[in-house]
């Protein structure tokens, strides 16, 4: 996949976690300066995976969050109905949806016809953590954003 593609690809999916989270009345904020290659993502309680594949692209997209901007969304999403509980697969259901908002924004920026996107897993947690894939051809990106008083980490693994 040509640098460009990466980029593009990248940016669609940061743009869209920042919309997202604006339109839900949430202050999220991309940590410009801690934008890097790799995963990092520390302090992540949840963490919701989809994967992409089809017009030249496929890979995973990751969204690992703490228990503060967890808390944030739920309450925001839920309109301050559902306590953000871990334990809670109704709670744990914003996260999914969440990421399906995200990455139903980021496709159509993108633009790529016949690119098709997997239901979320949702793993929980202390401390989580994704093990990069060594593999050539597999790049990962991670993107942290501030959300309230919480952090939310976008991790972006494509393969080429």
């Amino acid at each position: 996949m040509e640098t460009q593609n990466v980029s593009k690809l990248v940016n669609s999916f940061g743009a869209s976690v920042l919309s997202v989270g604006q339109s839900v009345g949430l202050s999220v904020i991309l940590d410009k300066g801690a934008i890097g290659p790799g995963v990092n993502a520390p302090g992540s309680r949840a963490a919701a995976l989809i994967g992409f594949v089809g017009g030249g692209l496929q890979g995973t997209v990751a969204i690992m969050i703490d228990g503060n901007a967890f808390d944030g969304f739920v309450t925001a999403m839920s309109g301050g109905l559902l306590k953000a509980d871990l334990d809670d697969p109704v709670a744990l259901s914003v996260l999914g949806e969440l990421t399906n908002m995200v990455s139903g924004q980021a496709i159509m920026k993108l633009g790529v016809q016949g690119l098709d996107i997997t239901p979320p897993q949702i793993i929980t947690g202390e401390n989580i953590k994704s093990v990069p894939s060594k593999s050539e051809g597999v790049r990962n990106f991670t993107l942290p954003f501030h959300v309230n008083d919480g952090r939310l980490f976008l991790v972006l693994t494509i393969h080429s």
